[in-house]
């Protein structure tokens, strides 16, 4: 009796091309929605379990019914002008602004008679197809007063605001460190690498995090590994993306997704910095979330050195 060829395995990782952007109205906003249209780039279609990520476009003068999710819902402004009404308050949004939507808060979007917006959404956990995506349209509230994103006001806690310079290791003055209600906005930097929270558990999300990564010229990160997924978008230059053996060229506008188990690693080309946002879902533990293959790999010849 012989053994059965085993199954192929299925891919843990998605790489999609910002030429490959097809919009179209969620099924959850038909009827409810004028103008608003979304490019569904992670989720049940595919290896991720915990992550919905897309581009979202709103057309001049658009707008959502007031909705709630059973998900938590993060969002990056790429670009355009846009409004979100939620209970807090009625906020005017523009490119770099970013902020976080908990679970079952009434919210809607709008866009200005003259001009429309994308932004970058992600949902978790992922919204099931079965369960109308886990949105419900509900009675909206009355509009307040319309305000921008002020990220030294601490009542405004769910909102923030990031530029390019936020990364620059050079210029962190306290200026540049008030870009959000959470503390955590100091720079990580390591190995040409800087990395900058944005959503995280300071500002009220439990299963997601939201953050920006740079690259400086020949910046590179070893393969590893994690227990949670993640999810690139690149904004800015270009990244040699490796993806379980896979090598990638990604550029702006390009969106990778790495599941758990997948093994990847980032190296910068170029002569110029690369820089991406990146989520995470669900949030990383306090420990081991990060398996880099050259621990293990050094370990399995220090074991084979002892045994020869």
């Amino acid at each position: 009796m012989t053994n059965a060829a085993p199954a192929l395995a299925m891919a843990r990782h998605i790489v999609r091309r910002d030429g490959e952007a097809n919009f179209a109205v969620p099924a959850e906003f038909a009827g409810h929605s004028t103008g608003f249209r979304r490019w569904t780039v992670v989720g049940e279609g595919g290896p991720a379990v915990h992550t919905g990520f897309g581009i979202c476009a709103l057309d001049a003068g658009g707008s959502e019914a007031t909705h709630v999710h059973s998900f938590e819902e993060s969002f990056h402004v790429l670009e355009g002008e846009a409004c979100l009404q939620t209970s807090v308050g009625t906020f005017a949004l523009r490119p770099g602004d970013y902020g976080f939507v908990p679970v079952g808060v009434p919210h809607a979007w709008r866009a200005p008679a003259i001009t429309g917006a994308r932004w970058a959404d992600m949902l978790a956990p992922q919204p099931r197809a079965r369960h109308g995506f886990d949105t419900s349209v509900v009675d909206g509230a009355e509009a307040g007063p319309m305000v921008g994103v002020d990220v030294r006001d601490p009542r405004i806690r769910s909102f923030g605001h990031i530029e390019p310079s936020n990364m620059d290791v050079s210029r962190q003055t306290q200026e540049q460190l008030a870009v959000s209600a959470s503390m955590r906005t100091a720079l990580l930097v390591y190995s040409g690498i800087t990395v900058k929270m944005m959503v995280d558990r300071d500002l009220g999300a439990e299963l997601s995090t939201m953050f920006m990564v740079q690259y400086q010229p020949e910046g590179k990160a070893g393969a590893h590994d994690h227990p949670f997924e993640e999810t690139y978008l690149i904004l800015e230059g270009e990244v040699d993306a490796t993806f379980d053996g896979q090598l990638y060229r990604m550029t702006a506008g390009d969106i990778g997704f790495a599941a758990v188990g997948c093994v990847h690693s980032f190296t910068n080309p170029a002569a110029t910095p690369v820089r991406w946002l990146e989520t995470q879902a669900p949030q990383p533990p306090a420990r081991h979330s990060y398996r880099f293959a050259r621990d293990w790999d050094y370990l399995q010849s220090r074991i084979a050195e002892k045994r020869s």
